[in-house]
C-alpha cells in the first residue's frame, strides 16, 4: 500500500509538467550539431517586494550573449522531461532560465496560485535581459500553468519581451479554468488545488481507489462531499485557503477580473503562438488567446504575426487520446514547433513560418491537418440543426431527431435530474491530477439513462465538415430556482460507436452572464445559450450527427443541487423536473459552423 501511495504521489505531482515535457522529443535543429552547454544552479532573482525566487540556468558553454527563454513553474525546476527540454534549447543557442514560482520548492514567499504571477514574471524577464549572458532579447515558454504565467507577465508589457509561446494555457482563470459556463470544474480544481498544489504536499491515498482502500478515502467519496466549501477537509485535514477562495467567488467578480488576461490583450505587444488540443481542459484559452491577440494585440506586429495550432489532443500532443487513434500524423513534436517559432521571432530565421497561414488545425473524422487564414474560419456557414421528437427522446432508442427542418411533432421532452444519481463523466475536456477519463470516449455506456435526451440525424449521404465555435440555443424550463444544462455534440459511426466531439455546460443562473447571476422562476420557459467552445470534425457518409442534452457531468463538474442556494454552500439537494422545448416558437437548435471538407493531401 505504501509503495502504491508513493507511486501515485510521484505520478500526481509530476503529471502536468511531465505531460508538457513529453511534448519535447526531437533532435536539435542546428545543422552544425548541438552546442556544448553548462548548467548553473540556484540563481536568485529579487522581486520588487524583496522576495527572492530561485532558478536554474542552462546556456551554451561558450561565453557570449544569447537570447533568453524564461520558464516559470510551480512544479520544480528539475522535473524529468523539462530538464531534458531545457538542455535542448541551450544546445540550440539559447540561455534558458527555469524558475520556481513564488512559494514553491526553492523560491521564497507564499504560494497563492495566480495572484502574483504578473509582477513576478515581469521582474524575472527584465532581470534576465540585464545579465551578462543575455543579449537583451527575452521570450517565454511552457505549458499549462507555465503558459498561464506567460500571459500574466505579458499583460504588464515587459520592454525586453520579444515573443511568447503559451501552450495548453488559460487566458481567464475563472472562465476557462475554474469554471465553464459558471459550473465549477470539480475534479480538476480539487485534484489540482487541494491534493496536488496546497501549501504542503498531501498524500493522495484515495486517488486510485484501490479495492482495499477505505471507502471514506476513495476518490468518488471525496468528490461527493457537500457542501463544496469545506471539501478540503475530506483529504487535506486542513483548510486550503485558495480552494476556499475559489468556491467563495462563484461569480465573475473583481477577485477573478484582476487576474484575467482577456481584458488586457492590448497590453501584449509581441506575437504570441498558442497551442492546444480539442479535448484539452484549456482549449477555450488557446482559442481566446489567438483571437484576442489577432483583434486586440497591442501592436500591429502582434496582431499580424500571432498564431495558433490545435490538434486532436488532450493536455499535449499525442497520437491516440481517449478511445480514438487519430494516426501518427496527429502527433506533433512540440519542441520542434517551439524552436522553429523562437528561431523565427528572436533570431530572425526565415524558416517558412512567415509564409504560412496563421492557424493550423486538425480535422477529426478525416484525420488531417489543414492551415486556415483565421479563426473563426472565414466563410463558415453557421447552420442551425433543430431538435424534434415524438415526446420520448430519452435514450438513443427514443424518438429524438436532429435535422435542418423546423420542429414538428411533440412540443417538448421531459426528464428528471437527481443530483444523488448524476450522469457520470465519460470523456470530454479534462486533465491533470484526476483519474476522471478525458478525451473522445464511446458514449454507449450511458445509453440506458433516462435523464439524457438524445437527438440524432439521419445517416449522412455525403461528408459534412465543421470547424469553429459551436453553440446551442436551448429553450427549457425547470421546476426549481436553478439547475444546469449540459450539451454534447456526438459523431455516431455506422456501427454505433458514438464519440463526443465537443461539449458545453451552463449554470442556469448565469444565463445573462457570469457576472450577473439571477435565479429562475420555477416552470417558466427561458432561452439559454450553451457554449460548446469549438471543434473541427468531418462527419463522414453513413455517420449520424447527435446532440445529447442533460443536467449533470459529474465529477468533471460539480452537481447543481437545484436549490438556488449560494454556490458551494448547499449541503442538501433536490430532484429537478426538466423540460426541453422544440416547438415552432421555441425551436431549440444547435448551430454548427459548416466549412468545405478538407482536400486530401
Amino acid at each position: 500500500m505504501m509503495i502504491a501511495m508513493r507511486i501515485a504521489l510521484v505520478l500526481l505531482l509530476g503529471l502536468g509538467i511531465m505531460m508538457v515535457g513529453e511534448l519535447y522529443s526531437g533532435s536539435p535543429a542546428d545543422a552544425a550539431g548541438p552546442l556544448p552547454i553548462k548548467l548553473e544552479r540556484h540563481l536568485a532573482v529579487p522581486m520588487r517586494d524583496g522576495v527572492k525566487l530561485y532558478g536554474d540556468l542552462y546556456r551554451p558553454r561558450a561565453e557570449g550573449k544569447y537570447p533568453v527563454l524564461i520558464v516559470r513553474t510551480p512544479y520544480g525546476v528539475q522535473r524529468d522531461g523539462v530538464h531534458e527540454t531545457m538542455m535542448k534549447f541551450a544546445q540550440n543557442g539559447y540561455a534558458v532560465f527555469i524558475q520556481d514560482t513564488r512559494g514553491r520548492y526553492e523560491s521564497e514567499g507564499k504560494w497563492e496560485p495566480f495572484r502574483t504571477e504578473a509582477e513576478d514574471g515581469y521582474d524575472t524577464i527584465e532581470w534576465a535581459a540585464k545579465q551578462s549572458w543575455s543579449n537583451g532579447k527575452v521570450a517565454t515558454q511552457g505549458g499549462s500553468y507555465l503558459g498561464h504565467v506567460q500571459w500574466r507577465a505579458g499583460s504588464l508589457t515587459p520592454p525586453s519581451l520579444v515573443t511568447m509561446f503559451p501552450a495548453v494555457a488559460s487566458t481567464n482563470i475563472y472562465a476557462n479554468w475554474i469554471t465553464l459556463g459558471g459550473a465549477y470544474r470539480l475534479s480538476f480544481n480539487y485534484g489540482w488545488g487541494v491534493v496536488r498544489m496546497p501549501h504542503r504536499i498531501m498524500l493522495p491515498q484515495y486517488w486510485h481507489s484501490e479495492p482495499y482502500s477505505p471507502v471514506e478515502l476513495k476518490y468518488e467519496t471525496i468528490l461527493n462531499h457537500l457542501p463544496l466549501m469545506d471539501g478540503d477537509l475530506e483529504s487535506a485535514s486542513g483548510v486550503v485557503q485558495h480552494y476556499r477562495d475559489w468556491v467563495s467567488h462563484p461569480d465573475y467578480d473583481e477577485y477573478w477580473r484582476s487576474i484575467s488576461d482577456e481584458e488586457r490583450f492590448g497590453n501584449v505587444k509581441v506575437p504570441v503562438f498558442t497551442s492546444g488540443g480539442w479535448f484539452d481542459i484549456f482549449v477555450q484559452g488557446t482559442i481566446n488567446g489567438y483571437v484576442g491577440m489577432k483583434n486586440h494585440g497591442g501592436s500591429e506586429k502582434a496582431r499580424r504575426e500571432s498564431r495558433m495550432i490545435i490538434g486532436a489532443w488532450g493536455h499535449g500532443p499525442s497520437q491516440k487520446f481517449g478511445d480514438v487513434d487519430f494516426g501518427p500524423i496527429n502527433n506533433r513534436t512540440q519542441f520542434e514547433t517551439e524552436l522553429r517559432w523562437f528561431d523565427h521571432q528572436i533570431k530572425g530565421v526565415r524558416n517558412g513560418l512567415e509564409s504560412q497561414p496563421p492557424v493550423e488545425i486538425f480535422y477529426m473524422g478525416v484525420n488531417q491537418w489543414q492551415h486556415e487564414q483565421d479563426w473563426p474560419i472565414p466563410g463558415a456557414k453557421y447552420t442551425p440543426f433543430y431538435l424534434a421528437s415524438g415526446g420520448q427522446a430519452n435514450t438513443p432508442s427514443g424518438n429524438g431527431k436532429l435535422s435542418l427542418d423546423k420542429p414538428a411533432g411533440a412540443s417538448s421532452d421531459q426528464y428528471r435530474y437527481d443530483p444523488n444519481d448524476p450522469v457520470p463523466t465519460l470523456g470530454g475536456n479534462n486533465c491533470c491530477g484526476t483519474p476522471t477519463q478525458a478525451g473522445p470516449k464511446d458514449q454507449r455506456p450511458l445509453a440506458n439513462r433516462k435523464d439524457i435526451l438524445v437527438y440524432t440525424s439521419e445517416p449522412l449521404k455525403e461528408s459534412m465538415a465543421i470547424a469553429g465555435p459551436v453553440k446551442m440555443k436551448l429553450f427549457a424550463a425547470t421546476d426549481g430556482p436553478d439547475t444546469d444544462w449540459v450539451v454534447k455534440l456526438i459523431d455516431v459511426r455506422p456501427d454505433g460507436f458514438a464519440i463526443n466531439v465537443c461539449e458545453g455546460i451552463l449554470r442556469a443562473r448565469y444565463r445573462q452572464g457570469t457576472s450577473k447571476p439571477e435565479l429562475l422562476t420555477p416552470n417558466k420557459a427561458y432561452e439559454f445559450e450553451v457554449d460548446l467552445v469549438g471543434t473541427a470534425n468531418v462527419f463522414l457518409p453513413g455517420h449520424r450527427i447527435r446532440v445529447d442534452v442533460t443536467s449533470s457531468h459529474f465529477p468533471q463538474f460539480d452537481r447543481n443541487p437545484n436549490t438556488g442556494e449560494p454556490s458551494g454552500r448547499s449541503a442538501k439537494v433536490r430532484v429537478a423536473a426538466q423540460t426541453i422545448f422544440h416547438s415552432a416558437d421555441r425551436a431549440s437548435h444547435i448551430v454548427l459552423p459548416v466549412v468545405p471538407v478538407p482536400k486530401k493531401r
